[in-house]
């Protein structure tokens, strides 16, 4: 493997690493049903595109629909 290799290896092991706790914070707040930045950040983003489908978010799907 050539130094590049090891560099990108280095970096992306860097990236999982710093990423581990954040991520880990932000999955235990929506998995709690907690409230979480990114949740009322994406909702606007959410409803428009259910809107778009057709999706009532309100209503329960089954495995058929």
């Amino acid at each position: 493997m050539s130094a590049n290799g090891y560099l990108q290896l280095a970096f992306y092991i860097v990236a999982l690493l710093a990423l581990a706790k954040p991520l880990g914070a932000y999955m235990a707040r929506v998995y709690g049903d907690e409230p979480a930045l990114l949740k009322r950040l994406g909702a606007p983003f959410e409803r428009l595109i259910y809107r778009l489908c057709g999706v009532d978010s309100s209503k329960e799907m089954g495995w058929i629909q």
